[in-house]
């Protein structure tokens, strides 16, 4: 199995950190604009409009891998923010399953993972590195 997946790492993990970018991305319009489920529009200078800015601007720059360790890192501590500030402030326990914070932790710890390792293949930061190499 590790023999197989090795030899698609180089796919899976730009994948990984697409996926990842989207997931985020979606919960930005939701606080801005309303949309997909309605939570929003909220006031741009409120905590959730500020996520919302937060979640549209780090989520494209992670999905087209522009500034990736950056954006990630900052992402991941939003994530963090929002699981102690929000979730567990429901005082429905500490469990994410609990507390309705399952995507909230993974994508915590997803995103402190692309945080180190990069943004991988497919994005502009390893073209912008190739360029600087071949020039």
């Amino acid at each position: 199995m590790q023999r197989f997946l090795g030899r698609y790492e180089g796919c899976i993990y730009p994948a990984m950190r697409i996926v990842l970018g989207f997931l985020y991305w979606c919960h930005g319009p939701q606080w801005l604009f309303g949309w997909f489920n309605q939570l929003g529009p909220v006031p741009l200078t409120s905590l959730q409009g500020v996520a919302g800015l937060l979640e549209i601007t780090l989520g494209t720059l992670i999905m087209i891998g522009l500034f990736t360790p950056w954006a990630a890192f900052i992402a991941s501590g939003e994530m963090a923010t929002a699981y102690f500030y929000f979730h567990l402030q429901r005082g429905q326990g500490w469990l994410p399953i609990m507390n309705g914070s399952e995507i909230t932790v993974a994508l915590c710890f997803g995103f402190l993972l692309i945080a180190a390792r990069g943004s991988g293949a497919f994005s502009i930061d390893s073209w912008l590195a190739s360029r600087r190499r071949s020039a």
